[in-house]
């Protein structure tokens, strides 16, 4: 892994990143070098349901200044909604970890291949070669799939197609395998990584549970957050002795055009108490690191 080195304190940092090996616009190399044009200090790879693109990016961080923290994000489900589980410096190359992701990524596909279906049956016909063409090597998602409709001309934008057909309430949804934050947050520790809840303004109410059963950090910092927002997450971080983490949930302009990469201001000190969390230390006070 790349090291930054001593950073100064409010150095921007961005720990929630996806590239092309799940639904991103760029490629993990792309990613590191945007990153770097920026003066990033520290990103971490969080790919959805996958660590494909972690080996590329620590090979075009060597000859930087970057650090690269391997990471992955896991869709899991509670009624009527999803949660995202963040995890950082994952063992990602452990075959039962893997084995694991294989069977993420197998539902996810044929899942998408259901939506696709769905969708013909409603007039919305899409060439399943083209969807996969869009996707590249990544799984098939959501996000290829309503690019696939865009070209078709089926709808105006992105978000349309998430509006009107995709979401979870949406005519052509499908649901996918259902995995618990409770099951992710315990493959994560079992790949020896630090689980972190993704989104968590709207799902705050989780917090007092999964901390009980080993969530271990709060994404306070992300993209939309006003400075209230994110105060509230601090402290409510602090009560329940979790680290806070951040992150823009960047996809690429093409993707999610209000999620910039290094579009939030991420102190220094998330990423100092992160590493000192998992190399085993008991610096878990993530309650004093506000907004600069």
């Amino acid at each position: 892994m790349s090291s930054a080195g001593d950073c100064a304190p409010c150095a921007v940092v961005d720990l929630h990143l996806h590239t092309t090996a799940s639904d991103g616009q760029y490629s993990p190399a792309e990613v590191v070098h945007k990153a770097c044009e920026l003066g990033l200090a520290c990103i971490a790879i969080t790919d959805h349901d996958t660590t494909d693109g972690i080996e590329e990016a620590l090979r075009a961080a060597e000859a930087t200044t970057l650090q690269v923290i391997p990471g992955v994000e896991l869709s899991t489900d509670v009624p009527r909604s999803e949660v995202h589980v963040l995890g950082y410096f994952v063992a990602y190359k452990e075959p039962s970890f893997q084995a694991k992701l294989d069977l993420f990524r197998d539902s996810r596909l044929n899942r998408a291949q259901r939506m696709v279906a769905k969708l013909a049956r409603m007039g919305r016909p899409l060439d399943w070669r083209r969807v996969r063409q869009i996707a590249g090597a990544a799984t098939v998602g959501r996000p290829h799939i309503a690019r696939a409709m865009l070209e078709k001309g089926y709808v105006s934008s992105i978000d349309e197609a998430f509006d009107r057909y995709i979401n979870r309430n949406g005519p052509a949804y499908v649901e996918r395998m259902k995995v618990s934050p409770l099951e992710a947050i315990q493959l994560i520790l079992e790949a020896d990584g630090v689980p972190v809840l993704a989104h968590p303004l709207y799902q705050n109410h989780l917090v007092p549970e999964l901390a009980r059963q080993g969530l271990v950090g709060l994404e306070a910092y992300s993209t939309g957050y006003t400075p209230d927002e994110t105060r509230f997450l601090v402290e409510l971080a602090t009560k329940y002795g979790l680290l806070v983490t951040g992150g823009t949930d960047f996809h690429g302009e093409d993707v999610q055009p209000e999620h910039l990469l290094g579009g939030v201001m991420v102190p220094q000190a998330v990423v100092s108490r992160l590493e000192a969390y998992y190399q085993g230390r008991s610096c878990r006070g993530g309650g004093s690191c506000l907004p600069c």
